[in-house]
């Protein structure tokens, strides 16, 4: 027979289950994406389509990006960005990683939001950055919960040592000008495991 102090015993262990869990990225539901400017007043919105990340129950946390995954639905223009500015072959992913104090994640009630100023390091194409961004983490349900970007991050490319990629695609494209900054903004989805 159950008794009524294993059966609290065992409530609280299930309650207790996401604070203790690892969060692994929903891929489908997240995404990642930056706007690129061209000869001073051409915007353009690209994202990337793969996407892999988790948090692990001391707070770590690690995003990865599939570098031959970017999408601007121009497919000419999205294999010259892959080859020519990213080098996917040499340099297949970027990563972001940041630790996170999940206490005031986990003590979120469902619906409930709270913004963190979270210092961060970009990994990409053989370099790396550090940034201070500011987030809003939102919890979704028991099992869930959202994070976003409220102010862009603005990575420089000469940080990462693309200038020489843009230059080539700006003479590729026979342009004027492509911006050396863009602004990266992130909607993630995360689910405890």
């Amino acid at each position: 027979m159950f008794s009524l102090p294993r059966l609290l015993l065992a409530l609280l262990v299930v309650l207790s289950l996401p604070a203790q869990a690892n969060w692994h990225l929903d891929g489908e539901s997240s995404r990642l994406s930056f706007v690129s400017s061209k000869n001073g007043d051409t915007a353009e919105v690209h994202r990337f389509l793969v996407l892999h990340g988790k948090v692990d129950r001391k707070g770590a946390a690690e995003l990865q990006i599939e570098m031959d995954s970017n999408s601007s639905s121009v497919p000419l223009r999205d294999e010259r960005m892959r080859k020519e500015l990213f080098e996917f072959s040499k340099f297949p992913e970027a990563k972001v990683n940041a630790q996170i104090d999940l206490r005031p994640i986990n003590d979120l009630a469902n619906g409930a939001q709270v913004e963190l100023r979270l210092p961060l390091t970009v990994s990409l194409h053989g370099k790396q950055h550090s940034y201070s961004a500011l987030l809003l983490a939102t919890r979704l349900d028991e099992r869930r919960f959202q994070v976003v970007t409220l102010e862009p991050l603005m990575l420089r490319a000469d940080d990462f040592d693309l200038l020489p990629g843009l230059a080539t695609l700006r003479k590729l494209a026979g342009l004027k000008s492509i911006s050396p900054s863009v602004p990266v903004a992130a909607v993630l989805i995360f689910t405890a495991r």
